[in-house]
């Protein structure tokens, strides 16, 4: 029996289907329709349906952001009648989501309410906030109503909604966007917009334009809540191909209290991170004893900071250390995924940043096409309606016979459009001499002269007319100029970018550093320069700027190197390149490698990072010598001196791999210690100075090159009780320098290298400085020219910064002269000389440097003119020369 035999309520048979077709088909349908529909942005306007629905809705119901708020329900119910029937429960958290700060850069929608917060609370009901659109959100839907965009029926066909918004304002870049698709994500971070409209612009200048040239108009993204961008490079990854990382770190400050504790203190926290959770893992982080030495953690944020996060460390606790911690364990860093992918003509698509800025600039020269048609179309029709009036009014005697004498308005219609116009008339209705032929009305012409009231006859009304009429023909004129030129299309977009960066732009929130976390070269993206490296008698360590510290007279009283722990002092400073290799030699004979760059950049004030937590140095361990190297060259070599007085020689080769704990630099004799290294070359001559202030000169080439972990051999005979404190390398005999001896209570003084004559190696020496009760014992020595300039520090963390110009040179064994005025209890620690690199071209970096930066000269402070020099000098006469060559035998001690 045939389908038409059956019964009229008869079941149908089922039809045959392929199960396997038929997902597929269907899984697909469901994929394109969230792909397109739900989750993913339209690059043009950076908004998903839902929320264009949204910003449409709140224009329908004419809240602009001159107007009052209404309630979200009611804005829920017209965007659910009108445009998306998905219920409110998607709706409102949609809608709320664009009236918070810690989610958007700029607002698209200004919330009234309880709108949730960044603690992680939620939203109030609908029934109790209200909202109207934002001005950035009425620039997005500007000029909608001129035919910029197209329109497509809503889900029931009784309205029409736009595919996309004219978005004269950049939101998917500025605000960026994220979602989960069927097989894809986007997430796609915010920017700012004074940026972004200076990359949009210099594409417009240039469409050819670079990555890096974009990047130095939009150098990274700016989130709402602020953080540290670490790196650019993964920035640079994604806005090269629309993927990579992005590391941000909440902000930090540590804040020392009078107690002697410390506190670290957060001032925002990574984007899309809420409270709730990081307090849940910071407790959970230090109650598993993962985090040590913090004793409470408080949340001080309230309505002027809505962020401050309080980590309290408990006493002697290393806050650096802690806040390092902080950011490997907790979410106070996160990696910001990069998936800059958006709908392209329907179809998504993966875009690299240019492509961005290619795509913004396509939709606003639409725009603003598709606006200026609309506008001419208009401008046309209205003056052919002028020019009917004009006519009918130039002509108006024989207009009011024709009309009167109709039978009806359509009789008149019709006997208006079959009235000839002379070219006379014409010429004068409308001012054109070249109407040579005459015309006749139009039906639209015909109907508006019919619709004319008589008022509009008077002479005012008919100047308006003509007025209004060259108004027209001026308009058409520059909307066909503006149609046939897109030059003046792209200045039109260039003044409106410029109008919305001065409206709305403000300064970004997310600090970038240069500090690269990833898998990257950071010596791309490091400048090169110098810095002055400081060590503790502790082993804090540190680097700041040469400039950090200005230049002073001899015999000031200095400036505050670093707030040292009680105890402590500084013991180590020196001068490098960033990209410079330092080889960290210890008491133990043991040598570490690292690079400049890698140490922490510090205020001139602060103490510093614990070395342990840069090297793997073994407990009592100390740092003694750092020899900053560009490159391991096979004519040079490290020539090494213990206290003792031990010298030895080694290939700077044989030290350019190191392992991360370390390896053997010399080997040492028992309660021996390593105390300094120094790079020689062959003709170089080494000079050794002890405590005692004895000082020995030798050629290097009478200490033979050895292997690591041999001893080495004498370099110096001591007396019982002295020791060797320092030692300098001489570019060979007529090295024109001077040798600078410090002494403990601040007295030093300046002598030709030539005044010290070539020895022996082992012999005692000659008399460098006599170490009297004034002076005290020999701290360090330095090789100096009258161009350098050197920083002394003392015990008490004070640093005086001087020009060796200013200290004269003397004879070898006199008493010197005053360097630094100490305070008492306080004493000299360490020397350091900068390089001459640093000194010369700046004049204005040298004046801050002589006279501080807004800061007065400490008044307390006294600096002594070559009289006082020499006067000191006289005080204290020439002592008689008691060197000897006894003792200077090739005597080797564990060779």
């Amino acid at each position: 029996m045939s389908t038409a035999e059956l019964p009229p309520n008869a079941p149908l048979a089922p039809l045959p289907l392929d199960i396997e077709e038929e997902l597929k088909e269907s899984y697909l349908n469901y994929a394109m329709s969230v792909i397109i529909s739900r989750a993913l942005p339209d690059v043009r306007d950076g908004l998903k349906p839902s929320q264009r629905r949204i910003l449409v809705a709140m224009r329908d119901l004419g809240l602009t952001p001159g107007s009052s708020t209404s309630k979200c329900a009611g804005i829920v119910g017209e965007t659910m009648k009108r445009y998306h029937p998905h219920g409110d429960n998607s709706i409102y958290p949609t809608l709320a989501r664009m009236a918070q700060w810690w989610n958007m850069r700029h607002l698209l929608i200004t919330g009234q309410g309880n709108f949730g917060s960044i603690h992680g609370l939620p939203p109030a009901a609908m029934r109790y906030t209200e909202a109207k659109l934002s001005p950035v959100a009425a620039e997005m839907l500007e000029d909608i109503n001129y035919d910029t965009v197209d329109f497509q029926p809503n889900y029931d066909e009784k309205y029409q909604e736009p595919r996309v918004l004219p978005g004269k304002f950049p939101n998917l870049l500025v605000n960026g966007s994220g979602g989960i698709a069927v097989g894809m994500a986007t997430s796609i971070p915010p920017h700012n917009l004074g940026e972004v409209c200076d990359a949009v612009l210099a594409y417009i200048d240039d469409p050819a334009i670079g990555l890096d040239e974009i990047m130095e108009h939009l150098p990274a993204p700016d989130f709402p809540t602020g953080g540290v961008i670490c790196g650019r490079m993964g920035v640079k990854e994604a806005y090269r191909s629309g993927r990579g990382r992005v590391i941000l770190r909440a902000t930090s400050t540590i804040e020392e209290l009078k107690d002697g504790r410390s506190q670290i203190v957060f001032s925002d926290i990574p984007y899309q991170l809420t409270k709730e959770p990081l307090f849940k893992k910071l407790a959970e982080l230090i109650n598993n004893g993962r985090i040590t030495g913090v004793s409470d953690i408080v949340d001080e944020s309230d309505r002027k900071q809505p962020v401050r996060i309080v980590v309290k460390l408990k006493k002697a606790e290393d806050p650096n250390v802690i806040l390092n911690q902080l950011y490997e364990f907790s979410p106070l860093q996160d990696t910001f995924s990069v998936i800059m992918l958006a709908l392209v003509d329907g179809r998504p698509k993966t875009l690299p940043i240019k492509e961005f800025l290619r795509l913004f600039v396509d939709h606003r020269i639409n725009v603003i096409r598709r606006r200026t048609r609309y506008l001419l179309r208009q401008a046309r029709q209205r003056a052919h309606i002028v020019e009917g009036l004009l006519i009918a009014l130039h002509h108006i005697d024989e207009i009011i016979r024709v009309i009167r004498s109709s039978a009806n308005p359509a009789e008149a219609r019709v006997r208006l459009m079959t009235m000839e116009v002379s070219a006379q008339i014409l010429q004068r209705a409308l001012d054109d001499p070249d109407a040579k032929q005459s015309a006749s009305l139009t039906r639209m012409q015909a109907d508006a002269i019919l619709a004319m009231q008589l008022q509009r006859l008077t002479g005012l009304e008919a100047d308006k007319l003509a007025a209004e009429y060259l108004g027209l023909k001026a308009d058409i004129d520059r909307y066909e100029a503006i149609l046939g030129d897109e030059q003046i299309i792209l200045g039109l977009i260039r003044d409106d970018l410029l109008e919305l960066k001065s409206k709305y732009a403000n300064p970004r929130r997310s600090t970038i550093s240069d500090e690269e976390l990833g898998n990257y070269d950071k010596e791309a993206l490091i400048r090169e320069e110098y810095m002055v490296v400081t060590v503790t008698h502790d082993g804090y360590i540190k680097r700041q700027p040469p400039s950090t510290y200005r230049a002073q007279g001899r015999g000031g009283r200095g400036i505050t190197a670093a707030n040292t722990r009680e105890g402590d002092f500084l013991e180590h400073m020196f001068v490098a390149l960033t990209h410079d290799y330092l080889l960290f030699f210890t008491d133990h004979g043991k040598v570490f490698w690292l690079k400049v760059y890698d140490l922490p950049i510090a205020t001139r004030t602060s103490g510093g990072r614990a070395i342990v937590n840069l090297l793997q140095v073994s407990e009592g361990e100390k740092i003694t010598g750092i020899v900053p190297v560009r490159k391991f060259r096979d004519d040079e070599s490290l020539m090494m001196v213990t206290r003792r007085g031990t010298v030895k020689k080694t290939e700077l080769t044989a030290f350019r791999r190191p392992l991360g704990r370390g390896i053997i630099a010399l080997g040492l004799d028992e309660g021996d210690q390593l105390i300094g290294v120094a790079r020689t070359k062959v003709g170089d001559q080494v000079i050794l100075s002890t405590r005692e202030g004895m000082a020995v000169r030798f050629d290097e080439s009478c200490v033979r090159s050895m292997g690591r972990p041999a001893h080495g051999v004498r370099g110096i005979n001591l007396e019982e009780g002295d020791e060797v404190v320092g030692m300098i390398v001489a570019n060979g005999q007529e090295d024109p320098a001077s040798l600078l001896t410090v002494c403990e209570n601040g007295f030093g003084k300046r002598t030709l290298l030539s005044e010290y004559r070539s020895q022996n190696r082992g012999g005692k020496g000659l008399i460098d400085i006599k170490t009297s009760d004034r002076n005290g014992r020999v701290v360090a020595i330095s090789k100096v020219t009258d161009a350098d300039e050197v920083m002394i520090t003392t015990t008490g963390g004070i640093l005086i910064r001087t020009r060796v110009g200013d200290t004269r040179p003397i004879g070898r064994n006199t008493q010197g002269v005053r360097l630094i005025r100490l305070d008492e209890g306080d004493a000299v620690s360490s020397l350091a000389k900068l390089p001459e690199e640093e000194l010369g071209g700046d004049e204005a970096v040298l004046d801050v440097l002589d006279h501080g930066e807004g800061a007065p000269l400490p008044t307390n402070g006294h600096i002594l003119d070559d009289g006082v020099a020499e006067a000191e000098a006289q005080d204290h006469p020439e002592i008689e020369d008691e060197s000897t060559d006894d003792g200077s035998t090739e005597e080797e001690s564990g060779e």
